[in-house]
């Protein structure tokens, strides 16, 4: 599954209260431990990370304590106790196979030594796969059997979704959109290489006026300079997102392609910006830019909570409406 459908199933986890723990797996930076951070902070619950590969044992099960000639067990005082939320057991398989057979208590029966996780607590684990090229240990069967599984891969269009919901310089937007393949490329030999985490700590540079490269490596850094140049000759997005477009071209080059949508896209504040876009696409550009340009629009205002708006205004535009029917009887053949 992509980032976003991982964040639904997630979601629909807890909406209905299905508290089967769950092992999320997926290469490493794709955004794993922040989906499950988005799911569990937009139903106001908990996080709780508990890094097994950091722990000993006693330091999960607790300290061994004498109380009148018999030993018992106390627990640490990072796991719950209270309230609602999730228990999050990051990295979970590069914890050695002892630690993974103690948490299995805390994931079969939700509890460990004398400690037991709260009734409101869902339990959720993650981590890379051997191909990754991560340090992990194989995953005892008996541990493996009692988690749900859920596989994520790195995917663009979930990216771009999060980019526009947290307002990513739209230069680094259009590059990905341009050159999909360095969304994730993973480099063994470098310390730097390009992933979804790192092009969000480059974005945070880039506006910084920092070096890039620190994070997603030279050559990603290297290709994303060659195309914002680019740049130079965009046409004026504003006069477009103001209706005032008329005299203004599609463009013919790929790269200025995919700058104009995603621009149209980030620099549209409102559903009246939008809308003018929208019919400026219609008119401007091929059937298969407007749908990516659609496809970015609809995301970006779902997640500000402006879809309903935006998609009111164009049931008001024969012309939009028309475009949409043709595209969806094309999509059909």
């Amino acid at each position: 599954m992509n980032p976003s459908e991982l964040k639904h199933f997630l979601d629909g986890l807890l909406s209905d209260g299905v508290d089967l723990s769950t092992m999320i797996w997926g290469p490493p930076g794709i955004g794993k431990s922040s989906i499950v951070r988005q799911a569990a902070e937009a139903r106001d619950l908990e996080v709780v990370d508990v890094r097994l590969s950091q722990l000993a044992p006693t330091d999960l099960r607790g300290l061994p304590v004498a109380d009148e000639g018999i030993s018992r067990w106390y627990p640490p005082e990072f796991l719950p106790r209270s309230g609602r939320g999730v228990l999050f057991l990051d990295e979970f398989n590069m914890a050695p196979p002892a630690m993974q057979g103690l948490a299995q208590q805390l994931i079969l029966d939700r509890r460990v030594g004398s400690y037991e996780v709260p009734p409101d607590w869902f339990i959720w684990a993650a981590g890379n796969r051997r191909e990754d090229r991560a340090a992990v240990f194989e995953m005892p069967a008996p541990v493996a059997n009692r988690f749900l599984h859920l596989d994520v891969e790195p995917h663009l269009e979930s990216l771009k979704r999060y980019a526009f919901e947290h307002d990513w310089h739209e230069h680094i937007v259009a590059f990905l959109s341009f050159r999909p393949a360095l969304l994730f490329s993973p480099r063994p030999d470098r310390p730097a290489w390009p992933s979804p985490r790192s092009w969000e700590m480059a974005e945070r540079l880039y506006r910084a006026g920092l070096d890039i490269g620190t994070a997603v490596g030279a050559p990603a850094k290297a290709e994303f300079e060659a195309y914002i140049s680019h740049y130079e000759s965009l046409p004026e997005l504003e006069s477009i997102l103001s209706g005032e477009g008329d005299d203004v071209s599609f463009p013919q080059e790929p790269s200025v392609r995919y700058a104009v949508t995603v621009g149209l896209t980030s620099r549209g504040e409102d559903t009246t910006q939008a809308l003018e876009a929208f019919r400026w696409m219609s008119k401007k550009a091929p059937a298969e830019w407007v749908q990516v340009f659609a496809t970015d629009l609809v995301g970006k205002f779902r997640s500000l909570g402006k879809l309903g708006p935006l998609a009111q205004m164009v049931e008001e535009e024969p012309e939009l409406k028309e475009f949409i029917k043709r595209y969806r009887e094309m999509m059909t053949l």
